[in-house]
């Protein structure tokens, strides 16, 4: 074996053991540099001053450093030394008057100092730094919700079939089979307005950003706008889909409105004008949900065929189109708080996370019952008082619960009960430390439920202590009424659907 591949000898020569390293052309040139100046010293030293002590000792000094640098190292310290050593020796022949005795103790104390530096520089330990306390570690993220009911509203004749905080929770606005809308006190419960004027059943509500309007779709074929603040009725009603109105929503900046129908297709309306501004030909059965994105570039559809559609807002492509393999009649859809992905509900008892970009589905959230209602939910957020704060996904049941699913673990988080029928509708709100949940269904309530603090030793955390407040309307509660509105039996069951 060649003595350059043994491991021991390679590891010897890599260590610096026997070999000696190779001198580049640059530490060449120093080095010579640095002999040159030794000898042009050599010149002008004086012969009493070669003799004494601190010459001896100081290049004795130099050649310890030297035995023990690297070639680079004594390029450089020599080099410095000497120049300050001549900037020494030329201060020194400029002054006048100055006797050989007082040059050499001159001399001698420069030494002195140079060792001094030298001695404090090979001696001085690196100072450790002042540890830094560690910031305190942040609480853990709770294992499950703590949401109890806070009151249940009522005041609706048939089933309702949508629910909705305004932007700033203040408010709850939600509609009905019974072709009426109310807006509810979020803090009081107290009934504010009553909006009607639409002539079939309401199936959906949308508020503006500002929250100063709501938007409503009906099996009239209609969709009305109410403004929240005086309980006026916009004057038009924006007409044009052929068949019921099932789903809408603002876009970010409120200027735009999308709606979806059981003529199968979405439209983009112009809120101001109440004008089509884009019919899109979505799908190939009734639509049934619609969202905008956070920044109002995309909309989401789905529908009974099974489809998940993504369109450009601007130009009305259709980018996406997503379909789980099993093809489940899909009844709506929800673009997360982020926009990277949609949650959707689907006939099969399973609620979808999509990843649309890619086209895949990534999350299924089960335990709760749906097969034949088309039922929606939200997203919420939840996590301790200065903790990390995570996602979880609220869905009505039609069992009568309403199921929270932490997004990532897809862990049940809680089972709200309280409802005696189908829950068609939830929605969340969190502003703060103030965090709930609204939920709606066919046995006519609206129920309101607060997240609060864990209760020690409480097995069963969603169960109020005694009775419940029930917020009725008052006899003499103002009804706002449409220019067609009329007081009438409404059958409504399309707005169940």
């Amino acid at each position: 074996m060649a003595e350059e591949s043994h491991p021991s000898k390679k590891r010897r020569l890599e260590n610096g053991y026997t070999s000696t390293p190779e001198t580049s052309s640059d530490e060449l040139a120093a080095n010579s540099e640095v002999e040159r100046m030794r000898q042009s010293w050599d010149g002008e030293i004086p012969n009493s001053y070669r003799s004494s002590a601190g010459y001896k000792r100081n290049n004795s000094v130099s050649r310890s450093r030297s035995a023990s640098g690297s070639p680079d190292e004594l390029a450089e310290n020599a080099s410095s030394y000497w120049r300050r050593r001549r900037s020494g020796i030329n201060s020194m022949a400029s002054s006048r008057g100055s006797s050989p005795q007082e040059s050499d103790r001159g001399d001698e104390s420069e030494d002195a100092t140079l060792e001094g530096e030298d001695r404090e520089r090979s001696v001085k330990l690196p100072s450790s730094p002042t540890p830094t306390p560690l910031p305190p570690s942040p609480p853990p993220k709770p294992e499950r919700l703590y949401y109890r009911e806070k009151y249940v509203l009522k005041g609706h004749q048939l089933g309702v079939s949508s629910v909705k905080f305004s932007p700033d929770g203040s408010m709850i606005a939600s509609c009905s089979a019974d072709a009426t809308i109310k807006i509810w006190d979020t803090a009081s419960g107290r009934l504010i307005h009553t909006f009607e004027g639409h002539l079939a059943g309401i199936s959906t509500i949308s508020w503006s950003p500002d929250g100063a309007l709501i938007a409503s779709g009906s099996d009239d074929k209609s969709i009305r706008l109410w403004h929240v603040p005086t309980g006026k009725p916009h004057p038009n009603p924006f007409l044009g889909h052929h068949n019921y109105i099932y789903c809408i929503a603002f876009s970010p900046k409120g200027n735009m409105l999308v709606s979806g129908s059981y003529d199968e297709a979405v439209y983009l309306w112009d809120v101001r004008s109440a004008r089509v501004m884009r019919s899109l030909p979505a799908h190939s059965d009734p639509v049934a949900g619609v969202d905008v994105v956070r920044d109002g570039t995309l909309i989401v559809s789905c529908a009974s065929d099974g489809l998940i559609r993504i369109w450009d807002t601007a130009t009305g492509q259709c980018l996406r189109t997503l379909v789980h393999e099993d093809n489940p009649p899909v009844s709506a859809v929800k673009f997360s708080p982020n926009g990277k992905y949609v949650l959707a509900w689907t006939h099969d008892d399973c609620v979808r996370l999509w990843d649309y970009v890619e086209g895949r589905c990534i999350k299924t959230y089960q335990g709760h019952k749906n097969k034949k209602y088309s039922l929606s939910g939200a997203f919420g957020v939840y996590g301790a008082p200065g903790g990390e704060v995570v996602a979880f996904a609220a869905s009505g049941s039609e069992d009568g619960a309403v199921l929270c699913w932490d997004v990532v673990n897809k862990k049940v988080l809680q089972k709200l009960e309280g409802h005696s029928d189908v829950v068609l509708g939830v929605d969340t709100h969190h502003s703060g430390k103030r965090r709930l949940i609204a939920s709606c269904g066919l046995d006519r309530t609206i129920r309101v439920w607060e997240e609060e603090e864990p209760l020690l030793g409480s097995k069963d955390q969603n169960k109020a202590v005694g009775e419940l407040p029930e917020c009725e309307p008052p006899e003499d509660e103002a009804r706002v009424k449409g220019e067609a509105g009329l007081d009438m039996d409404v059958d409504g069951d399309t707005a169940m659907r």
